[in-house]
């Protein structure tokens, strides 16, 4: 959803499946302070949030962390101190709002109030295996609407750089080897510039169609 400060006309991104459940809640624009309403939403697409078990909404954690709209923001859930180190130095000259996650729980938080570009997850981030990764788990069952959004890359101590079947599997964009991160950058790169190509043709299509 895309959020109008009608005091300053300041424009902030928040993914829908952010917002709170069958209530309002007010928030400060970030910029002039004037007070900004959201919400509801059903309850429909909250419901694999409970699965989770995850912390009700409360308004008093400002857990809305707002990013004007020219801004790209990234979520890193990695565990290895010096992998991170590595990414957020790439990611910071790339000029992004960068979030590092403390564990699977705070990963999930992060999500269900803020909407990322990218995310980038190992594949074993608080988990024994790719398979029980909540956070895997949540980006699978998102919505497409939100998900095609949403650039993910699994770092894997397992499986090959750009292995597109285990992509595939696990639901992600684009698969790391962490014996890659010194060409981080330029893998991470590319793959994003298939992503934007992709989905230009696919909205492109959708055009023509006369769908959008």
């Amino acid at each position: 959803m895309e959020i109008i400060c009608q005091e300053c006309q300041s424009k902030f991104k928040l993914a829908d499946e952010k917002i709170p459940v069958d209530r309002v809640a007010t928030l400060p624009c970030p910029k002039c302070k004037n007070k900004i309403s959201v919400g509801p939403r059903n309850k429909s697409a909250s419901s694999f949030n409970n699965e989770f078990d995850m912390d009700p909404y409360d308004a008093s954690d400002k857990p809305f962390d707002f990013i004007e709209e020219e801004g790209s923001t990234a979520l890193i859930c990695e565990s290895d101190t010096q992998v991170t180190k590595k990414i957020v130095n790439i990611l910071d000259l790339m000029e992004y709002h960068i979030t590092v996650a403390e564990n699977g729980r705070d990963a999930l938080k992060k999500m269900r109030y803020h909407q990322y570009d990218l995310i980038l997850i190992d594949e074993t981030f608080y988990a024994g295996s790719p398979e029980s990764n909540m956070v895997l788990l949540y980006i699978e069952r998102l919505s497409m609407n939100t998900r095609r959004n949403l650039f993910v890359a699994m770092l894997s101590k397992n499986f090959r750089t750009q292995d597109n079947m285990t992509a595939f599997k696990y639901s992600v964009n684009i698969v790391i080897n962490v014996n890659s991160i010194d060409e981080f950058d330029k893998i991470l790169q590319r793959g994003l510039a298939d992503h934007e190509f992709f989905f230009r043709v696919y909205i492109d299509t959708l055009k023509k169609e006369g769908r959008i």
